[in-house]
């Protein structure tokens, strides 16, 4: 296989992508990648190109180091120095495949044991009828109801238990675990194992609010990254940033087609306060009821052409304007008086003599 394409193990696909969450995929991926053009890699260099911290990092490398399809070697300091893919090895008898190639050239980018950064085990316990039961009736009583509104139906066991579990092991509170709910309902995301692989990711990253949730979900989020993108932005999204273009999408219920025109407007139009700018012409569209291109086009003329109309008004008043001062150098004779608007003075000349000489 060529240098263009990276060959990746149906055993892989099959058995292993399945439970893991999007960090792990991404950057187990990458290593294959990597591998395949016999290129080097770090620590660094994954957290930069997937917007994660290094210890996410870290946490995905053991991840596959404890399913058995990578090796870490460290040296005497315990800083990781090279990464061996180890042969994927299949447990319902598909067959065996070897990945026998090495990424060496990683820095020194962990001092600390290996110890601090070992991956914590996330299992959930089993829970009895009378533990869901009593779970349900007290202290879970207003999360279920939250649930069971949000998902339209009683909860069956299994889902009750994934509540169960995300509010006592993983101790996510009420409004958390609600953000977490609504998260999941937004992206379409019926299936309670999904849910439960979003709460543990979230508890890795140390995750205890519903605002740091929303921030860490829009860094993830590939339409707020692109718009902001083609807003010229190239930061990570702050919480009120993604709150805005989440809006464009929710709220104001805009396809990204319709968005990114809105993007392209606001990008030729300043060069400061583009998400505000960008914001006022979606509002404005959404006011004039906008669902397509065809709509802004017509919205483009009709503003085309109320322009016209007002420029040849304005040309008209001028013109009125022009006459008027024109009628007013001329005097009722006809003699134009360029002082004609101040009243004219009349003087008897006899008069002031005579009263000159009694002086």
């Amino acid at each position: 296989m060529g240098e263009d394409s990276t060959n990746v193990s149906n055993i892989f696909i099959d058995e292993y992508m399945q439970d893991a969450n999007d960090a792990q995929l991404k950057v187990y991926l990458f290593l294959l990648r990597m591998m395949a053009s016999n290129l080097p890699t770090s620590v660094p260099d994954l957290a930069d190109k997937f917007n994660h911290t290094e210890k996410d990092v870290i946490r995905a490398l053991k991840y596959w180091e404890k399913k058995g399809l990578i090796s870490l070697v460290y040296d005497a300091d315990q800083n990781l120095t090279s990464i061996h893919m180890e042969e994927i090895v299949t447990h319902k008898g598909y067959g065996r495949r070897k990945e026998d190639s090495v990424i060496h050239a990683l820095p020194p980018i962990q001092k600390a044991p290996v110890a601090e950064v070992s991956e914590p085990v996330y299992e959930k316990p089993h829970y009895t009828a009378a533990q869901l039961r009593d779970f349900k009736e007290t202290s879970g009583s207003g999360i279920m109801f939250i649930a069971e509104q949000y998902y339209g139906r009683p909860l069956n066991p299994s889902e009750m238990s994934t509540i169960y579990y995300i509010h006592d092991e993983l101790k996510f509170s009420d409004e958390l675990l609600d953000y977490l709910m609504q998260y999941c309902v937004d992206n379409h995301k019926s299936d309670f194992r999904y849910m439960e692989k979003v709460a543990i990711s979230w508890n890795q990253e140390g995750i205890k609010t519903p605002r740091q949730a929303r921030a860490e979900s829009y860094k993830h989020d590939g339409d707020i990254i692109s718009v902001m993108k083609a807003l010229g932005m190239e930061n990570s999204p702050t919480v009120t940033e993604g709150s805005v273009i989440s809006s464009w999408r929710g709220e104001l219920e805009f396809s990204m087609d319709i968005i990114m025109e809105a993007c392209e407007r606001t990008v030729m139009a300043t060069q400061k306060n583009r998400l505000k700018y960008c914001d006022s012409i979606l509002r404005s569209w959404h006011k004039s009821k906008v669902t397509s291109r065809e709509d802004i086009a017509r919205l483009d003329d009709a503003h085309t052409a109320d322009l016209r109309k007002k420029k040849a008004k304005a040309s008209v008043s001028s013109i009125d304007v022009k006459a008027r001062l024109d009628e007013s150098y001329i005097r009722p004779n006809g003699s134009q008086n360029h002082f004609n608007q101040f009243q004219q003075n009349t003087y008897n000349f006899a008069e002031l003599e005579s009263k000159l000489l009694d002086n």
